[in-house]
């Protein structure tokens, strides 16, 4: 007895629906790969992010730090061009803004020498604990200078984020001294760094604004680095210079690979591992522990920062970079 019209439409229904559940479920997992790997991408970046601080701490007992600078921009910049320039041709230096992007890389600049001043003078897990607060800062300008509405929650977390950096800076205490506020410079620099990069995200390839701002930096501090350049002892100095160059430079690659895979707003939290990342560079190298009050100043930054940065993108839809020398 052969089966009925409608049997076989209800079998074919089932298969369809079957099928279509198998292929929901391949693509959700395709999808959660796809974010599981943005987020170790992520990591990967803040680890070579730690380790260009560890290393440019160290640089600043023999190199001066204008010359480590130039270095480390020199490098990225060339690097990208070898990169970039055969995979996207003359398109890579296609830009609608080339004002703001030279803004952009003076302000990453500003923000690096800052960096390099601080680590002269700052232990490294203090160091970056501080600097991160900078998604704290863009709330800051976005209400005071963008105009833009703050909730409760944000302002919140703002004050959490500064009272953290006050415990590990404790003004007035044996711990403070005029160095403590050169990570504060960099924090504003980088902040005004971050608002550019959400408005110019809206119509740049972030491909091109990375190849604009290592060149912007290079040939600024080339204005300046002959009247500094010294001759270094031994090699391992420039070998220290190139770890630097090639740390920033793959750091930043991992970056963007990892934006293109998982949503900002997934990925921005996980910029905080750098504060565990800066601790390990610097009990290995310097064999210094931050303590009982660094440590809950870091752990302030890093809950009210991270929570900060995620609202930020949510509501930006762009990427948070970390800042970094």
């Amino acid at each position: 007895m052969s089966p009925s019209p409608g049997t076989s439409n209800d079998n074919a229904a089932t298969v369809a629906l079957a099928a279509a559940r198998v292929a929901q479920q391949r693509s959700l997992g395709k999808e959660s790969e796809r974010i599981l790997a943005g987020i170790g991408l992520v990591i990967l970046a803040v680890a070579c992010f730690a380790t260009l601080d560890t290393a440019t701490k160290y640089s600043t007992l023999g190199v001066p730090i204008l010359m480590g600078v130039w270095f480390r921009y020199a490098f990225q910049a060339v690097a990208t061009t070898l990169v970039l320039l055969p995979l996207r041709g003359t398109a890579l230096l296609h830009t609608k803004h080339p004002r703001y992007q030279a803004l952009r890389g003076a302000l990453l600049l500003a923000s690096s020498i800052f960096a390099f001043l601080s680590l002269r003078y700052m232990p490294l897990a203090e160091f970056t604990s501080i600097v991160l607060i900078a998604p704290l800062v863009i709330t800051l300008l976005a209400a005071t200078t963008l105009k833009e509405h703050v909730s409760p929650l944000r302002w919140t977390l703002v004050a959490g984020g500064f009272i953290g950096t006050l415990v590990i800076l404790r003004p007035g205490g044996g711990a403070f001294s005029w160095a403590v506020l050169l990570p504060l410079g960099l924090v504003l620099s980088n902040a005004w760094f971050q608002v550019l990069t959400s408005k110019l995200a809206q119509t740049e390839n972030p491909l091109t604004m990375h190849f604009y701002t290592g060149w912007v930096g290079t040939l600024i501090v080339s204005l300046v680095v002959p009247f500094v350049w010294t001759s270094l002892p031994s090699w391992e100095w420039w070998a220290l210079l190139c770890l630097m160059g090639f740390m920033g430079t793959v750091g930043h690659f991992m970056l963007i690979l990892a934006y293109q895979r998982a949503p900002a707003s997934t990925l921005t939290p996980y910029l905080y591992a750098q504060i565990a990342f800066a601790m390990l560079g610097g009990w290995i190298v310097f064999s210094h522990v931050p303590d009982r009050f660094s440590l809950i100043g870091m752990a302030m930054i890093a809950v009210c920062g991270a929570a900060g940065a995620w609202l930020t993108v949510r509501e930006r839809r762009v990427p948070i970079e970390p800042a970094e020398s």
